[in-house]
């Protein structure tokens, strides 16, 4: 019940801040009219800063930033520790070793098999294809025909 009158507060605070801002005269005000006529060359003009607009100002925005910190303060402190989600199968695995560090993983038990090329699509602008290189199916070297004459 005293967090809905902070929030009460706080925005009523922040409604008195706009006003009060926008109700006080702005610092070049009497700079522009005066160009340098006596106190209206310095910053906060004649009266100074001193007065019961900026001093309600202050005294405002010092409350909001107070509440503020308050209200973050114990939103992260009174936080209920969230209960623990049904993952359905999700939560049935079981999470995978990790490797030490400085070793490499074991390598696989599932056989890899070897990928084959697809043969080359013939050449459409009529030059002839390059000839492909292949490996011979077993293992003995190629025979070349002798040349001779």
């Amino acid at each position: 019940m005293w967090m809905l009158i902070l929030n009460v507060v706080y925005v009523l605070v922040a409604i008195a801040i706009i006003a009060l801002v926008l109700m006080q005269r702005g610092s070049g005000a009497q700079a522009g009219s005066g160009f340098g006529a006596g106190a209206s060359g310095t910053v906060f003009g004649a009266r100074g800063a001193s007065n019961f607009l900026s001093k309600s100002t202050k005294w405002l925005a010092i409350a909001f930033f107070g509440i503020s910190l308050f209200m973050a303060w114990y939103a992260t402190h009174s936080a209920r520790p969230t209960t623990q989600q049904n993952l359905g199968v999700m939560s049935e695995l079981p999470a995978a070793p990790a490797a030490p560090v400085g070793e490499l993983p074991k390598p696989s038990t599932v056989p890899s098999t070897p990928i084959q090329q697809a043969p080359a699509a013939p050449a459409t602008d009529g030059a002839p294809a390059a000839p492909q290189e292949s490996a011979p199916a077993t293992g003995t070297p190629p025979v070349t025909p002798a040349q001779g004459g």
